[in-house]
């Protein structure tokens, strides 16, 4: 699917990825959150976790399991961002959002959202959109209260001990729920 772009020129085109895809989706999913290159970008969560935010045994997991998706952006053929999405009975999850740092910031994100929005309620029927953050990235959770999500107070734990998803630099995180509403 084709739609115009946030601003640059050259069309934006949605895809579902491909097990040839993997090597490339961790190297954008870890460039926009960890390490000197994602503070590039806002998104960096490498202030507080340092290590690895995926693998490509992780990618490979979403980019094969049914019920799930991970949609990949690419620009005039150039990937430049992604996102899963998976089906939850009467909700969908989105989560491994990534942006190149250096794109971030020009309204990708909003036009990104709003496509993975659009294809679950068309693909999938469902009425709600959840996903997790870190409760600790507040500018993160205002960039998507402003897209319609809202915080639910309902916490889950960090997995700490688990080098899978990083080695936090802190003691105090969390992921809060949020959901929108896609009726």
């Amino acid at each position: 699917m084709d739609i115009a772009p946030a601003e640059d020129s050259g069309q934006l085109t949605f895809r579902d990825a491909a097990d040839a895809d993997v090597p490339a989706l961790v190297t954008l999913i870890e460039s926009a959150y960890r390490g000197d290159s994602s503070r590039a970008g806002w998104t960096t969560e490498a202030d507080i976790l340092q290590g690895q935010r995926t693998d490509p045994d992780g990618v490979r997991e979403v980019v094969e399991a049914s019920g799930s998706r991970l949609l990949v952006v690419e620009r005039d053929g150039v990937l430049i961002a992604c996102c899963q999405l998976e089906h939850r009975g009467d909700a969908a999850y989105f989560g491994m959002f990534a942006v190149r740092p250096e794109l971030q910031g020009a309204g990708l994100g909003k036009v990104i959202i709003a496509e993975a929005e659009r294809t679950v309620r068309k693909s999938w029927g469902v009425t709600e959109m959840h996903m997790t953050v870190i409760s600790v990235r507040e500018e993160l959770i205002a960039w998507y209260e402003r897209r319609g999500y809202r915080r639910t107070g309902k916490l889950s734990p960090f997995p700490y001990g688990d080098d899978r998803f990083g080695i936090p630099q802190r003691d105090d995180l969390t992921f809060e729920l949020l959901i929108k509403d896609l009726v």
